[in-house]
C-alpha cells in the first residue's frame, strides 16, 4: 500500500510540474506575442497561436489552417480602361509628315486582377503583394464569409513589393505574426491563398531554402532589368503549392503564425512547378509599419556600390585570387558623404556580416539593411588584407541625412500636371505616344527651362505611353544611388525641334 501511495503521489507531482511547465510556456509565448503585436503598431491583442506540437511523424495542420483561413481575404482589383494603338505599338514621331500611316485607336476594356491578402488587425489593416493592386483604380476585398469591402490603399512598396490596404470595420479575423527568422530548411509551412478563383485554398509544403535571391534575374527589358536591381529579394523558397491567385496570401507555420507572404513562382509554364517564394514577414512588418506610421519606407543606406564575388571573379581574376574569401561582396566604390567610408571602410574591403548576421552576396547585404532606419548605428564586419576589421556605421537615408523621408508625390516633385495625348493631337503630330506638361509650377522641371506644352517622347529611354508610365520611372529613380538620379527625356513643342534634357532628381 506505501508502495502505490508513493507511486500515486509521484504521479500527482509530476503532473503539477507538466501542469506548472504548460502555464509557464503558454505564459512566454502569449507575451512574446503581444510584444510584437505592440513592436509593429497593428492591433493583434489576444490573437494566439493555433497549435504547439506538430511533428514530421503526425502533422496534423487543421489547427492552424482553421485560424489562417479566415483571415485571408480574396482581392479584385480593376484597372481603369486605357488608350491602345490598334496597329503598332510605335512609330517615328514624325513619320505622318512623309507618308506614314495614321494610327488608330481602341478603348481597351477594364482590366480586372484578382490575388489574396492578409488581414493582420482586427481593425481592418490588410497586406498584400504590391503587383496584385499597381494601377488599380478600384480594390474589392471579399472575405472567407462572402463579405464584401472596398479597400483603400495605405501605402505601397515597389522593393519589396508589399502594400497595406486598409477596410473599414472591427473585431476581424487577424492571423498572429510569426518569426520568420526562426524558420528551419525542412519545417512545415502552409500556404493560404486563393488560386484561379478558388477561394479559401490551404496547401502544405516544406520550407526549402532561406535567403533566396536573383529571382527576377530573366528580366530582359532595360526598364524591368533596372526594377529587378531596385528589388530587395530575401525569400522563403517552399514547396508549398503556390498559383496565380495566390499572390499575397499567408505563408504560415504549423503554430498558425504568419511567417511570409507568399509573392513568387519559379515556372516556364506560369503555373506551379515545385519553387515557391515568400517574402519573409520580419521583413514585411518593417515595410508595413513605416507605410503606416510614415506614408513611406524608410530606406537606410552605407553609401557604397558594391560587386558580387562571383562577379569580380569574372571580370577581375587576379584581384578575386588575392582575397582568399569566398562569400559577402565587394566594396568597388563609395557613394558622395559615405558613412561607410567615415567609419573607416575601404575600397576592397569584402562586407562578410552586419551586425553579426553574415552577408553571402547582394541580396543579402540589402536584406540585412532593410531592417534599420536612417540613424541606426550598425556594426559591418569586413574582411581585409587576410584580417577581420568591424566598422561601426551610422546609417543614412536617401538624402544622405538621419532625417524622418516623408511621403513626396512625384508630380510635387517635378512641380508639374501631366495628361495624354488626345487621339486628335497625336493624328495632327503624327505620333502615337508621348504625354503632355498640362501645368508647371516650381520644381525639377521649371529649374530646367520646361516649359507648359512640351511633349515627353521619351524618359530614360523608355517610352511614355501614359503619365503613370512617367510616375513609375521617376519612382524608381528616386529609389537608386544618389549619384545616378538622372532623368534624361526627349520631347518637343509642337511646330517646334526636339529638345533634350538632363534632370538631376535628387531632392533637397
Amino acid at each position: 500500500m506505501k508502495t502505490n501511495g508513493k507511486v500515486i503521489l509521484g504521479f500527482i507531482l509530476i503532473s503539477l510540474m507538466s501542469s506548472g511547465i504548460t502555464i509557464g510556456l503558454y505564459s512566454h509565448l502569449n507575451k512574446d506575442e503581444d510584444n510584437i503585436s505592440k513592436s509593429v503598431g497593428f492591433n493583434q491583442k489576444g490573437v494566439h497561436p493555433a497549435g504547439y506540437n506538430v511533428s514530421a511523424e503526425n502533422s496534423d495542420f487543421t489547427l492552424a489552417a482553421e485560424q489562417s483561413i479566415n483571415a485571408v481575404v480574396h482581392i479584385k482589383s480593376t484597372t481603369k480602361p486605357v488608350q491602345k494603338n490598334n496597329i503598332q505599338e510605335y512609330f517615328n514621331p514624325f513619320e505622318y509628315f512623309f507618308g506614314g500611316q495614321i494610327p488608330q485607336y481602341k478603348i481597351q476594356p477594364k482590366v480586372v486582377g484578382f490575388g489574396s491578402g492578409v488581414i493582420i488587425s482586427t481593425d481592418g489593416y490588410i497586406v498584400t503583394n504590391n503587383h496584385v493592386i499597381d494601377e488599380a483604380s478600384e480594390i474589392e476585398i471579399i472575405t472567407n464569409n462572402n463579405e464584401t469591402y472596398r479597400a483603400k490603399i495605405i501605402g505601397k512598396d515597389e522593393s519589396t513589393d508589399i502594400a497595406l490596404l486598409k477596410i473599414e470595420g472591427k473585431d476581424f479575423p487577424v492571423i498572429p505574426f510569426g518569426d520568420s527568422d526562426a524558420l528551419k530548411i525542412g519545417e512545415w509551412v502552409l500556404a493560404v491563398g486563393n488560386p484561379f478563383n478558388l477561394t479559401s485554398t490551404v496547401t502544405a509544403g516544406i520550407v526549402s531554402a532561406k535567403g533566396r535571391g536573383n529571382i527576377f534575374s530573366g528580366y530582359t527589358y532595360q526598364q524591368d532589368i533596372a526594377r529587378s536591381r531596385d528589388k530587395i529579394e530575401s525569400f522563403i523558397q517552399t514547396d508549398a503549392a503556390v498559383n496565380p491567385g495566390n499572390s499575397g496570401g499567408a505563408l504560415v507555420n504549423t503554430k498558425g503564425e504568419l511567417v511570409g507572404i507568399n509573392t513568387a513562382i519559379y515556372s516556364e509554364t506560369g503555373n506551379f512547378i515545385g519553387y515557391s517564394f515568400a517574402i519573409p514577414i520580419n521583413l514585411v512588418k518593417k515595410v508595413i509599419f513605416d507605410i503606416k506610421k510614415y506614408g513611406v519606407v524608410q530606406r537606410a543606406l552605407i553609401g557604397v556600390k558594391v560587386e558580387e564575388l562571383s562577379t569580380l571573379k569574372e571580370i577581375d581574376p587576379e584581384t578575386y585570387n588575392k582575397l582568399k574569401v569566398h562569400e559577402g561582396v565587394y566594396v568597388a566604390e563609395f557613394t558622395s558623404n559615405s558613412s561607410a567610408k567615415k567609419a573607416g571602410m575601404q575600397k576592397g574591403d569584402v562586407i562578410t556580416a552586419i551586425n553579426g548576421t553574415k552577408v553571402k552576396d547582394y541580396h543579402e547585404l540589402r536584406a540585412e539593411l532593410s531592417r534599420y532606419n536612417p540613424g541606426n548605428i550598425i556594426e559591418v564586419q569586413v574582411y581585409r588584407n587576410k584580417d577581420i576589421k568591424v566598422c561601426k556605421v551610422e546609417l543614412k537615408n536617401d538624402q544622405g541625412t538621419t532625417s524622418i523621408i516623408k511621403e513626396k508625390a512625384v508630380t510635387e516633385i517635378l512641380g508639374a500636371t501631366f495628361k495624354e495625348l488626345s487621339p486628335e493631337l497625336k493624328r495632327k503630330i503624327g505620333i502615337n505616344y508621348g504625354v503632355e506638361i498640362s501645368k508647371v509650377t516650381n520644381g525639377k522641371l521649371k529649374e530646367n527651362g520646361i516649359r507648359e506644352g512640351f511633349i515627353i517622347l521619351t524618359a530614360n529611354d523608355t517610352k511614355l505611353t501614359s503619365p503613370e508610365t512617367l510616375i513609375r520611372i521617376v519612382e524608381s529613380l528616386l529609389k537608386q544611388d544618389p549619384d545616378e538620379r538622372g532623368l534624361y527625356i526627349k520631347g518637343f513643342y509642337p511646330n517646334d525641334r526636339i529638345r533634350f534634357y538632363a534632370i538631376d532628381m535628387n531632392v533637397q
